[in-house]
């Protein structure tokens, strides 16, 4: 019967309009047209396809668009996935791209089995990643308005005469420093505000973060990172709102390639060539574990603030950071002993550490939900 076979649906998906193309199993792939994005398009245009067969696999693009299409379309029955572009396969020759044939390509991709999903969080969890993401890019905004002003003074050859890191004495300095003109002292003016008005800024989404992140379902996993070293609140924070899940990875080496911190390669027949990390996946994770990586150049050693952090902490995810910081400081040490630079042993040292990140973040969700179950 026509109603148990699969019906393959691909959709080019616009701001204004959704191209749709279907298969109905190995048949013929067809154009079906071109529709609104309006709830009542999606409607019709799932009541046409549920007439057309009672098993439906569709797909589109992931994009700016986010995943509310992908919720309307499961919330209704079907399976829906969103895909990485990125991974989609293309032909080298290929050099025509229409709204009609991406729409059709997705669908024989589909039915090949040759698309990768992007993982699509809950809406608790995106929410939760919006208001994180808002933070970072407030902060990167400082860092910008800082740099803005670092640069004005040096054209003007102005220098402090202590450490410029923007702390109490620093800032002091220049909130009463004048440039004796009018115009300057405006422009120089207009500058600090920025800095304020980026660090009010900062600090207020900070405060909404940790009063946040106790309800979020992510939380003893936020505690169990912030037992490692280069791990605060902030990095712990930004890494898991962006990886949601880590129980979705069944292997470490899944979130390393996620983070795409694993060595590109190419090989062929009894060569094989390594070169530079993919630096695929997710920008802002793979940022924050760098930065995380770096401070592993030091020797290992549980400072006051890391012991601060240990409080309340299972013991059994603290002697797992403790061996995490054993074997990365370690091995950072004997890889620039044999040469290797710097910025090429912590990328050797981040993608380690996100294997211990795979394993402590488990085992810190695994810890509360014993221990749940134990109050109960």
């Amino acid at each position: 019967m026509q109603n148990d076979i699969t019906l393959f649906v691909g959709l080019d998906v616009h701001k204004d309009s959704i191209t749709v193309a279907y298969a109905l199993g190995s048949g013929e792939v067809e154009v079906l047209g071109k529709i609104g994005t309006r709830s009542r398009d999606i409607d019709q245009l799932c009541k046409k396809l549920q007439s057309k067969a009672r098993h439906v696999k569709i797909v589109y693009e992931a994009g700016p668009l986010g995943y509310d299409l992908q919720r309307r379309l499961a919330a209704k029955g079907f399976e829906c996935m969103v895909c990485a572009p990125s991974l989609i396969p293309r032909k080298a020759g290929d050099r025509v791209k229409t709204d009609r044939r991406d729409a059709l390509k997705l669908v024989r991709s589909l039915r090949a089995g040759d698309l990768s999903a992007v993982h699509v969080p809950t809406v608790e969890d995106e929410a939760f990643r919006d208001l994180a993401r808002v933070w970072a890019s407030t902060r990167d905004a400082l860092k910008r308005a800082r740099q803005a002003l670092k640069s004005f003074l040096l054209a003007h050859a102005v220098r402090y005469a202590g450490t410029a890191n923007w702390g109490p004495a620093h800032r002091r300095w220049i909130s009463k420093f004048s440039f004796g003109n009018a115009w300057q002292d405006l422009a120089f003016t207009e500058l600090r505000r920025a800095i304020e008005d980026r660090f009010t800024q900062c600090e207020r989404l900070e405060s909404a973060l940790r009063e946040a992140v106790p309800q979020w379902r992510f939380y003893p996993a936020v505690l169990a990172l912030q037992t490692m070293r280069g791990i605060k609140f902030t990095t712990a924070v930004g890494l898991l709102s962006e990886i949601v899940d880590v129980t979705r990875f069944a292997h470490p080496r899944q979130l390393m390639a996620w983070l795409g911190i694993t060595p590109s390669e190419y090989s062929s027949g009894g060569s094989r060539r390594q070169g530079s990390i993919t630096k695929t996946g997710n920008s802002l994770a793979r940022k924050l574990l760098i930065e995380a990586a770096w401070s592993y150049r030091h020797t290992a050693r549980v400072s006051p603030e890391i012991q601060q952090r240990h409080e309340g902490v299972p013991k059994v995810i603290i002697d797992r950071a403790w061996d995490a910081q054993l074997r990365l400081c370690g091995r950072f040490r004997r890889m620039v002993a044999k040469g290797k630079l710097k910025n090429v042993a912590v990328v050797a040292i981040a993608r380690e550490l996100a294997g211990f990140i795979w394993d402590i973040a488990r085992l810190g969700m695994e810890q509360a939900i014993n221990k749940s179950r134990a109050a109960v």
